[in-house]
């Protein structure tokens, strides 16, 4: 049988093992000549690494509740605590939760009747004193909603579903694709595999024709710093090039979509454009300015 049909049979079961639907999809994406899709079913399969940031899907809202004593004998009790108070001293991530688990634990974990209790102990040094004044915080809890872990079983679910859908459409051929039957790939068809991918998986992607016919797809979340710097990180900047320059969009204002870098960002592009034309990016000089658009109309949410 066909691999692609075969997962697509698979993935439309009532209860399907997405672990093992992923490692088909995973020799599909090897045959079918995609590195990016071949990625990102390693990291569902097996889980994401601390380095490489989740995609939006796996990120879930935490909510916490606390326990303080106060003077006399006073005290106060499982009281919910302000998410803001939590990003202001802790980081925004405690209350935006990166699932890193593989595809297999996130399943066990959906499986479960109750919302999932998360390790929040390091919060109690943290809130000491900034909650309630001359109240002592004794605990501090974190809850995730089951159905938000439920939430990232059916998009991963979905979104390889969408994935064969559009393989089948744009790429007639990798129906062909089966355990003894291997199509010629070329660099056009690994290209639309993976065109394909960023629509599917990541959903607002923008794409960027460098000089050499080279794509540079950019799947950055609207006002999310993080994502930001991750895509410009893996388009070719320098790791400190691009939290510099992401710092600067986010602090100026576009004046609208035909030019969205401000004052700051122009000069930091004629200041640092000629780094790329050297060794210190990984990107052509003639593409970073276009690239460096096309990531603040993404940040701003122009496009």
């Amino acid at each position: 049988m066909s691999i692609l049909r075969d997962i697509q049979a698979a993935i439309l079961q009532e209860n399907p093992d997405l672990g093992t639907i992923l490692l088909k999809l995973r020799l599909l994406a090897s045959r079918l000549g995609s590195e990016p899709l071949e990625d990102w079913v390693k990291y569902e399969a097996e889980g994401y690494p601390r380095d490489i940031e989740v995609p939006t899907y796996r990120i879930v809202s935490v909510s916490y509740t606390g326990s303080w004593s106060g003077p006399f004998g006073g005290g106060i009790s499982n009281a919910p605590i302000p998410p803001y108070l939590i990003e202001k001293h802790a980081g925004e991530h405690w209350t935006r939760h990166r699932v890193r688990e593989s595809i297999a634990g996130v399943q066990e974990m959906a499986s479960k009747d109750h919302d999932l209790g998360l390790n929040s102990s390091n919060l109690i040094l943290m809130l000491q004193g900034k909650v309630y004044e001359d109240y002592a915080c004794n605990a501090v809890s974190g809850n995730i909603s089951i159905f938000a872990v439920r939430e990232i079983v059916q998009a991963v679910r979905a979104r390889i579903l969408e994935l064969t859908i559009e393989l089948e459409k744009r790429l007639p051929q990798a129906v062909e694709v089966t355990l003894q039957s291997v199509i010629e790939k070329t660099p056009e068809s690994a290209a639309t595999v993976t065109q394909i991918f960023n629509q599917t998986i990541h959903g607002n992607v923008t794409h960027v024709t460098a000089t050499d016919n080279a794509h540079v797809s950019l799947a950055i979340t609207a006002g999310d710093n993080a994502s930001m710097v991750s895509e410009l990180i893996k388009a070719g900047l320098s790791e400190p090039a691009a939290k510099e320059i992401t710092e600067i969009v986010a602090s100026e204002k576009p004046d609208n979509a035909d030019q969205p870098l401000g004052r700051k960002a122009l000069d930091w592009i004629k200041k640092n454009t000629p780094k790329a034309a050297g060794s210190a990016w990984k990107i052509g000089s003639a593409v970073a300015t276009d690239l460096l658009k096309e990531a603040a109309l993404k940040y701003y949410g122009l496009k």
